[in-house]
């Protein structure tokens, strides 16, 4: 796979960051900065939120259904996700590979389960049948001959055969 140390390790240090750290601390720096600065200031939110831990408390019981109800939002009401997984589909190639290999792999095993179940019934294959199955493998060797990671025959294979 990848060798390069440097830049597998910038990867793993900027999920983390971003993941992990940058969300702890944002969550802990938004809380304290609203609370004494917002809150102490105020007396009549004062009188809601007495003290920081219960300020955390109900911003928490609040916040987190929330967010959660947001991030549902993004994944399956929104065109957001989806556009976001057409890009990654677009610039990973390996992504874009798995999924053109999966789609291939289907049209091959139906094609073999009907030559199954016609050969099962002692049936022999008509012309326009042999024709079809010379076509899609005459379709495949190329595309296996000449597709590689760095070009974008997968992705047009995606773009002519998988509607979305």
């Amino acid at each position: 796979m990848g060798d390069n140390l440097a830049f597998r390790s910038w990867y793993y240090f900027r999920q983390g960051w971003s993941t992990y750290f940058a969300f702890i601390f944002a969550a802990v720096n938004t809380l304290t900065v609203t609370y004494f600065l917002a809150i102490e200031s105020y007396p009549e939110l004062k009188l809601i939120f007495p003290s920081f831990p219960i300020y955390v408390g109900i911003i928490t019981l609040i916040g987190v259904p929330l967010l959660v109800f947001i991030g549902y939002l993004h994944f399956k009401r929104s065109a957001a996700y989806r556009s976001e997984a057409d890009i990654i589909f677009e610039v990973n190639p390996f992504v874009r590979r798995m999924l053109v290999n999966t789609e291939l792999l289907i049209q091959l095993n139906l094609q073999l389960t009907e030559n199954m179940i016609a050969s099962s019934k002692n049936e022999k294959m008509s012309q326009d049948e042999i024709k079809n199955l010379e076509k899609l493998k005459k379709e495949l060797e190329q595309l296996i001959d000449n597709r590689s990671f760095s070009n974008k025959m997968d992705l047009e294979y995606l773009k002519k055969n998988i509607s979305t």
